[in-house]
């Protein structure tokens, strides 16, 4: 392995690059409320050889939502479910947009 596949890998938003202990000093949490989310499914950590929970930049951004919405007073529950639907819908949206996006081309050429 080369120095710069490290590099590559740590700037991949899903690359497994924190353990446990780590990602919850980031979000201010404890690793119980990690595990918590875990059980709940809304980021499932990959795992080291060693059995050890590592979480990727992109699930601490759902961990921190999660945070957030059990901040302001939100169930552990309910905010897991909310920040589900919210990735449900950002990925809906997204596919909406590529779709119209190419419907759009599709129909200015139908109108040459």
């Amino acid at each position: 392995m080369t120095a710069d596949d490290s590099f590559n890998r740590l700037n991949n938003d899903d690359y497994p690059a924190y353990t446990m202990g780590r990602a919850a000093e980031m979000l201010g949490t404890t690793p119980a409320f990690l595990r918590t989310i875990g059980e709940a499914r809304v980021i499932v950590p990959l795992r080291s050889e060693g059995g050890h929970r590592r979480y990727s930049r992109y699930q601490l951004k759902i961990a921190g939502r999660v945070r957030e919405l059990v901040d302001e007073g939100t169930t552990v529950d309910a905010a897991c479910r909310i920040v589900i639907l919210e990735d449900q819908l950002g990925e809906a949206l997204r596919i909406n947009e590529e779709l119209g996006g190419s419907f759009s081309a599709f129909r200015r050429k139908a109108d040459v």
